[in-house]
């Protein structure tokens, strides 16, 4: 069983889980009210966040002794896949789900504030682990979406509705950056693997035949995804993965340029940069000369 299933509509979701639909762009899905289901990968074409009632120790969702388990937040970008087809395996469903279409949300604040919500784009173990307090403020968020739901539309439904869903994902957004904190011990040991990571890389014939390494190299190397990996190398450091691969970059690069048998192009093609311009061009802006202008300043002094 390779196939995907795959969730176009709002309806065809709600259909899924028992639950009737309110809005044909938004729903709140109690999933216990679904019949026991088999283990599938599922894609949905909408933004999907789900509640869960996952206590500690439950290892697919990337749970610590350090984490809060009074219920854990998933969310999942249009199309993104989620789950594995494990046949004859059957479970049922717990928690809640917040299940709203692109559509509802054009021309809205939300609309407008959707790319910041990096978090949809964390993988699953990424998940947002919360506290009894945390759960209950993510609650009456979803209850008064679910109150407007159960009115009648009106002109002020839509707004009513995305303002709600905005102040939801507002307050993930301030419960991610507490996650952060409490995971500082964590987050120290990715930073100390990130900073091995380049110093193998750069030790390695990986410059020469794969070029610069990249944000999105990284984060795959360290199991994590590259918009998780960012916010968490931002917050620990103050500046972005970028600019610390850039950081690593220079200082090689300020190493190698005083080897008196290599060329300024010869240096910028070992540290993997494609044309010895592009090199010139980054080492200026970091050191706030041209590598050539570097070389002749320091052999001077």
């Amino acid at each position: 069983m390779d196939s995907i299933l795959k969730f176009n509509t709002i309806k065809s979701y709600n259909d899924f889980n028992k639950h009737d639909t309110l809005h044909p762009l938004v729903s709140i899905v109690d999933l216990a009210r679904a019949d026991p289901r088999e283990s599938r990968k599922m894609s949905y074409g909408f933004y999907t966040v789900f509640l869960k009632e996952i206590k500690c120790g439950d290892l697919r969702y990337g749970l610590n002794n350090y984490d809060y388990e009074e219920g854990t937040l998933i969310f999942l970008a249009p199309d993104q896949l989620i789950g594995e087809n494990i046949p004859d395996n059957y479970y049922q469903p717990q928690g809640k789900a917040l299940v709203f279409h692109a559509d509802l949300i054009h021309g809205t604040s939300l609309g407008r504030q959707m790319s910041n919500y990096a978090f949809f784009s964390y993988q699953v173990h990424e998940a947002l682990h919360l506290s009894a307090q945390e759960r209950d403020i993510i609650l009456d968020c979803l209850a008064k979406i679910q109150y407007e739901l159960e009115r009648s539309i009106d002109n002020h439904s839509k707004k009513l509705i995305t303002a709600n869903i905005e102040l939801f994902l507002d307050y993930c957004t301030r419960f991610y950056d507490r996650q952060f904190l409490t995971r500082e011990n964590a987050n120290k040991g990715i930073l100390a693997r990130f900073e091995a990571l380049l110093t193998d890389y750069f030790q390695s014939d990986k410059p020469q035949l794969q070029g610069l390494p990249n944000v999105n190299y990284c984060a795959d190397q360290l199991n994590l995804s590259s918009n998780y990996f960012g916010d968490l190398i931002k917050r620990e450091t103050g500046k972005s993965a970028l600019e610390i691969i850039q950081m690593k970059t220079i200082a090689l690069a300020k190493e190698k340029i005083f080897d008196a048998n290599k060329t300024v192009n010869e240096v910028a093609y070992e540290l993997g940069f494609k044309y010895p311009q592009h090199f010139s061009r980054v080492f200026k802006q970091r050191v706030g000369h041209t590598p050539n202008e570097y070389r002749r300043l320091n052999q001077g002094s």
